[in-house]
């Protein structure tokens, strides 16, 4: 089968290849043909090394599909099931998960290195990424990282909504929990981004404030809810301008230091400032004590929506069918798996909001 492998971290590019096979399969796994995979910022930051993946690995951990086969003791999904892939799968047993918080678990982090495919040639095995790997036409996977969907859900949606939408409108409903009337600012103007404006939207916020550097996005963000869309130089003067001095969410979809700081300064006294990006370990965002204390502006991190993801999942999906959030809209460039390569120079470029990445 075609699968698209990074070999070292610090490439640039994926070596798209006709040769692999995905193994593991047995019990407490599922075979999953693939169908569709959104390209996600934290591939690229997989692909650097700023999130940790040993290589060689596939990338790809938003993406949809048909479940094919079930191992042994499975439960829960069967053969013609439609599914996303879940890349941080709850093990349902430690003390996250018992206490409700299912996507704080890291059991499967000990997958990180385990092989999830082989290439015929040398006879190498590659690992998945996040213990998925949805740029291949098949994946064997753990039963607990997949998490079923209705028929009726297009593929290219149920891959968005297996990361990006589902971290973005998360962490407006469930994390920050935004009000009514609220001011929002959402740093990032990404996949990511939009959805945390249509997150922001249907909690009802009064102003929903873009801020990213590429014009294209700014143009694109009214169409998700955004009253305004601005460069990042023109925030500071934004929040000095509301009532009380500055937002009352600002949400950072970057995943950088320097714009959880611009976050910060940007929310108002009693505010709260909503961390979504994922970054790297040695990038340390700055905050005096002072500061911190006499401000009392919250800090929020927000990881894959904030909540059980099964359950931010189902009430994304609700949404999409009651029409309340635009999925479709999101998509502005799909490609076969043969050209992944120019979805990444896409992304990096700004020049695509979503890619989805089509497998058959």
């Amino acid at each position: 089968m075609r699968a698209a492998v990074l070999h070292e971290t610090g490439q640039d590019t994926l070596d798209v290849r006709e040769d692999v096979t995905a193994v593991g399969f047995g019990p407490g796994t599922v075979r999953v043909r693939m169908r569709a995979a959104g390209l996600c910022h934290s591939d690229l930051s997989a692909m650097s090394g700023v999130l940790p993946q040993p290589a060689p690995f596939v990338p790809g951990h938003e993406g949809a599909g048909d479940v094919v086969e079930v191992g042994e003791g499975v439960t829960g999904v069967a053969p013609g099931d439609r599914v996303v892939l879940c890349w941080m799968a709850p093990c349902g047993r430690c003390a996250h998960c018992e206490r409700g918080r299912g996507h704080l678990c890291v059991a499967s982090l000990r997958r990180l290195g385990a092989p999830g495919f082989r290439l015929a040639e040398g006879d190498t095995e590659a690992s998945g990424f996040y213990g998925t790997g949805a740029f291949a036409e098949e994946v064997v996977v753990a039963a607990d990282a997949v998490i079923k969907v209705p028929a009726d859900l297009p593929y290219e949606a149920a891959a968005l909504i297996g990361c990006g939408v589902t971290t973005g409108i998360g962490a407006a409903v469930n994390t920050a929990r935004v009000e009514p009337g609220a001011t929002v600012a959402v740093i990032g103007a990404g996949g990511v981004g939009m959805a945390t404006v249509q997150g922001a939207r249907v909690c009802g916020a009064a102003r929903i404030t873009v801020v990213d550097p590429v014009a294209s996005r700014r143009e694109r963000a009214p169409g998700f809810g955004a009253t305004e869309a601005i460069a990042p130089e023109e925030l500071k003067a934004a929040a000095k301008g509301l009532p009380g001095g500055g937002f009352d969410y600002v949400f950072e979809a970057v995943g950088r230091a320097a714009t959880v700081r611009a976050g910060y300064d940007a929310a108002r006294r009693g505010g709260a400032v909503v961390v979504i990006g994922a970054g790297a370990q040695n990038d340390l965002a700055q905050f005096t004590m002072g500061e911190l204390f006499f401000n009392e502006k919250r800090l929020l991190p927000s990881l894959y929506g904030g909540a059980p993801v099964a359950r931010t999942i189902a009430m994304v999906v609700d949404l999409w069918r009651a029409g309340r959030i635009d999925l479709d809209g999101m998509i502005t460039h799909r490609v076969g798996l043969a050209d992944v390569n120019r979805a990444i120079e896409q992304m990096r470029s700004g020049e695509a909001l979503r890619t989805v990445v089509t497998l058959g």
